[in-house]
């Protein structure tokens, strides 16, 4: 039997280390079954992982390196939920009679109550000199005062079914149950930093032990030990691959003759979001492949003398494996504006004709903005709220310089761009845009809309996208989300800093032509997708 046990202990251990080895953030490195069938509120006292439990009404003090229960306390009250340690006391809150009690658990006695500042409280936590909580049904999370409850801040919580809290030193964690996600939040304003999948269906109670996160989950009432950062940059996953035919079509109905027509089209290339499969084929074949001053390949195509009302039609078919891709950024492992590049700075802090980043308008907005903060990924955050809180999505038409369209209010995703590179680059950070054709609805698709989004360089990360107008969303986990994120929808053909000498402000395909007499002619640019597979459910991570 000592023998089995011997064996049957290495290979645990082996198989716990190979699984740290290669965890992700988010992922749960280890587990144990929860003592109750209802267990809710979760806090570490520096020794054991303390879970209140509702059935039971039992408050349990755990080993966290077995789950082993090293004592049981009953609850102050009918309905135990949250639960915070704030170094001395553990704090529970009772969910029947909206009251949070302080208990020595030395004793197990009740040494002080005070009534919850909500109706509703659902996680506590403590930061060191006041206690928070989540109010379920006013998604909330409320910071307030042990001596009588007053609250002394609230802002929206994440999103629509917030649960357990925990404070990491720095950050509040704030799990959500419909999301099945558990978010780093900014403690000052609740901006959500970062997004982790929960590691099952019902994320209930957090705790925050020696750079894990602890999360009891409701439904499977198992205990996670999850990892939050392990030098994973980005994860992949829910991969798929699609056919993407793109149609570029031109017509002159004339009176008078087009002369020359070229058409620029922008190749897509290998990103962390797009693998391509193959080569990219065009019909007809083009003139030349030629890059502009942004790097960017383009396939060059020139017709002569064209017959009228005749339809002039180019193709590119690619075919590319798309992926959900999700970066990891804390703000702490961001370096300074010391640390970017010179050829980067040189490259993407030039002024633009749509940025006009020395126009009083740009000068005042990022003053307003940005203020004296010289730290790139807060340069970066604080633009981003910028942009959202001074402009609405209107396709109004054109594409406007960015001043104007900061006076104006409101804009499309192209000047929504314009305005977050200008004030990005007026404060001294990097940032350019992307553009790609996207999946519409479902995987058999058209898109002849097109959509646009910026990348800033982070030093530490490179480029990480940020998505101005997508984002400009009413709960911070949606705002969040198009931060360091680009679904498996879309299939990026242009990186541009401003004007491509062959592609203008246009991205993925532009056209000039010379004319005899009047013309009148059409252009049309249509993606067609098709699937070529079933979604690959397996995930990929980068280091």
């Amino acid at each position: 039997m000592k023998s089995i046990s011997s064996i049957l202990l290495i290979i645990s251990m082996f198989t716990t280390s190979a699984v740290v080895s290669f965890a992700t953030p988010g992922d749960g490195v280890s587990d144990f079954q929860a003592p109750g069938q209802c267990p809710t509120g979760l806090t570490f006292d520096g020794e054991h992982l303390w879970l209140a439990d509702r059935l039971s009404d039992s408050l349990y003090a755990l080993d966290p390196s077995s789950g082993e229960v090293k004592r049981a306390i009953p609850a102050p009250g009918y309905i135990p939920l949250g639960l915070a340690w704030d170094g001395e006391f553990l704090w529970c809150i009772d969910g029947e009679e909206k009251l949070i009690h302080c208990l020595n658990v030395g004793s197990g006695l009740t040494v002080r109550t005070i009534y919850s500042p909500t109706e509703h409280p659902q996680g506590l936590a403590w930061d060191g000199e006041y206690l928070w909580l989540t109010d379920e049904r006013d998604d909330i999370i409320v910071k307030f005062s042990t001596d009588d409850g007053t609250t002394i801040t609230e802002f929206p919580s994440p999103a629509g079914s917030p649960q357990g809290l925990t404070w990491d030193g720095k950050y509040l964690w704030c799990s959500d149950r419909i999301q099945d996600r558990i978010y780093m939040v900014e403690p000052e304003g609740g901006e959500v930093l970062l997004s982790l999948n929960a590691p099952d269906k019902y994320a209930r109670g957090l705790a925050w032990r020696e750079g894990r996160l602890w999360n009891v989950d409701y439904q499977s009432d198992r205990l996670y030990s999850i990892v939050v950062d392990d030098d994973v940059q980005f994860k992949l996953s829910d991969s798929h691959t699609e056919k993407l035919l793109l149609t570029h079509e031109f017509r002159n109905y004339g009176p008078g003759a087009v002369k020359t027509l070229d058409v620029y089209i922008a190749l897509p290339k290998d990103r962390a979001n797009q693998k391509l499969a193959g080569e990219i084929n065009f019909n007809p074949e083009p003139l030349e492949y030629i890059r502009d001053q942004w790097g960017q390949k383009v396939a060059h195509f020139l017709m002569k003398d064209l017959p009228l009302a005749i339809r002039q039609r180019i193709t590119m078919t690619v075919v590319a494996e798309l992926s959900d891709v999700r970066w990891f950024v804390f703000p702490e492992k961001v370096g300074s504006m010391n640390d970017i590049p010179r050829d980067i700075k040189k490259q993407y802090l030039v002024d633009e004709d749509k940025y006009r980043i020395r126009d009083p308008v740009i000068s005042k907005a990022v003053s307003e903005a940005v203020g004296d903060e010289d730290r790139p990924y807060w340069i970066m955050r604080r633009v981003y709220r910028y942009v959202r809180d001074n402009l609405y999505y209107e396709l109004v038409g054109g594409w406007n310089v960015a001043p104007t369209v900061l006076e104006r209010g409101n804009g499309s995703c192209s000047e929504y761009n314009f305005v977050f590179i200008a004030l990005c680059r007026a404060a001294g950070l990097p940032a350019r845009y992307v553009g790609s054709v996207a999946l519409r609805g479902d995987d058999a698709s058209t898109d002849d809309v097109f959509h646009r989004w910026c990348e800033c360089y982070l030093p530490g990360y490179g480029w990480i996208p940020i998505d101005p107008s997508g984002g400009d969303r009413k709960s911070p986990a949606s705002v969040a989300d198009y931060f360091g994120h680009i679904a498996n929808r879309y299939l990026i053909t242009t990186e541009g800093g401003g004007a491509s000498r062959f592609l203008g402000w246009s991205y993925n395909a532009d056209e000039r032509w010379t004319s005899e007499g009047p013309v009148k002619v059409h252009v049309e640019t249509v993606g067609e997708w098709s699937p070529v597979e079933d979604r690959d459910e397996s995930s990929r991570q980068v280091k």
